[in-house]
């Protein structure tokens, strides 16, 4: 990939990129949609990335193409602003404005994007542009940002210009992540740790329904909106409560149950969730991924049941491997109603599930399934 974004990038600009970064998409092992309730996350960078090759300009223009895609795009720094029709500029130009908005003096620059992040898979493909963008900037404005103000900027873009209210997690594991290591963050403080992650004989396996909904960006923020509704009917009798992390089950019994049937099974899924999640990383310190993959299960059930965000596709290809002793756990992963499942398979059994589970979600679901292997690795770099 690499030499593919640099020798495109000769082509269309007839000289050479000042540098070419490389930034990962990520995976999420357990703690979905807890990341905007101040729960925490279990990410990881993966071995598939966004590579952003670029050079500064004299002039105040900016010239992108997107090589994937065949397509181009130009701006100016005096007029970053969201593009409507094509959704690929926003993150470049969103992460261009940032650095406006910190009152550092933009130039122009060419680049050129390539990416085997696969788009809509729910692999964070956006998140690992922004972060593309951004750390090459630093590096080319001199501007000697710290990372958590980077990936505060990348949340910022996809907020302003990608108009989703995500949390904070997909740029962090992007820009944070570790070789062979899970990252334990903390939404609330930001404090974060690496978990190691030993599968021995075990691989992460990314099943993909090729399908997006396009309730995917509305649906999300509306949670978002429930999630607060929750946290504002106990905050009424609780005032120390600011946010899911801070509720317990027992007070969405006596607070938000009484109310509203659909706000607490939301609530309640979120505040399951950060539990499932911390007893998860339990299981990974002493080594029993089996316990793990257990609630992976039980987060597809919540996430399913609970917080309605899966689709008959993703709860498809969860069912079918529920019960193969091949697959330790499996779950819907990312903001829902299509992309990936996430499944940890015992490696010597892939071939034998793959052979099985695609004819069958192809004739049940009248879609192509397609599927990919998942490495551990380290996170955004020049490369």
């Amino acid at each position: 990939m690499k030499e593919k974004v640099k020798k495109a990038f000769q082509e269309r600009y007839k000289h050479q990129p000042s540098l070419i970064v490389r930034s990962p998409g990520r995976v999420n092992i357990i703690g979905e949609h807890t990341d905007y309730n101040d729960g925490f996350v279990l990410p990881a960078a993966i071995d598939k990335a966004a590579y952003f090759a670029i050079a500064l300009r004299d002039d105040e223009e900016i010239h992108l193409a997107a090589e994937d895609l065949n397509e181009t795009f130009s701006a100016s720094v005096n007029e970053l602003k969201p593009v409507g029709d094509v959704s690929w500029p926003n993150y470049i130009l969103g992460a261009a404005a940032q650095f406006q908005k910190l009152n550092i003096r933009m130039k122009g620059f060419n680049a050129v994007l390539c990416s085997d992040v696969p788009i809509g898979a729910g692999l964070s493909s956006s998140a690992a542009v922004e972060c593309a963008v951004i750390f090459a900037l630093n590096e080319l404005l001199q501007t000697k940002l710290d990372k958590f103000t980077m990936i505060k900027m990348a949340q910022k873009t996809e907020h302003e210009f990608a108009g989703v209210m995500c949390g904070i997690m997909d740029m962090f594991a992007s820009l944070m992540g570790k070789k062979d290591h899970l990252i334990k963050l903390d939404c609330r403080s930001l404090e974060y740790e690496y978990v190691p992650l030993k599968l021995e004989g075990i691989k992460i396996v990314l099943l993909n329904t090729n399908v997006k909904h396009s309730l995917a960006s509305s649906e999300y923020n509306t949670r978002r909106a429930e999630c607060k509704q929750a946290v504002e009917w106990v905050k009424q009798h609780e005032p120390q409560v600011n946010s899911l992390r801070d509720v317990t089950e027992y007070m969405l019994d006596k607070y938000v149950l009484p109310k509203s049937e659909l706000v607490d099974k939301r609530s309640r899924f979120i505040v399951q969730e950060i539990q499932r999640l911390q007893q998860g990383c339990e299981d990974l310190e002493k080594g029993n991924i089996k316990a793990l993959g257990k609630k992976m299960f039980a987060t597809h059930e919540g996430l399913s049941g609970l917080y309605d965000v899966s689709c008959r596709e993703l709860d498809f290809l969860v069912d079918f491997v529920k019960n193969n002793d091949a697959v330790i756990g499996a779950r819907m992963m990312g903001g829902g109603f299509g992309g990936c499942t996430i499944n940890l398979v015992k490696e010597h059994e892939i071939e034998k599930l793959i052979t099985a589970v695609q004819p069958a979600y192809e004739a049940a679901m009248h879609l192509p399934l397609t599927y990919y292997m998942a490495g551990v690795e380290d996170g955004t770099s020049m490369t």
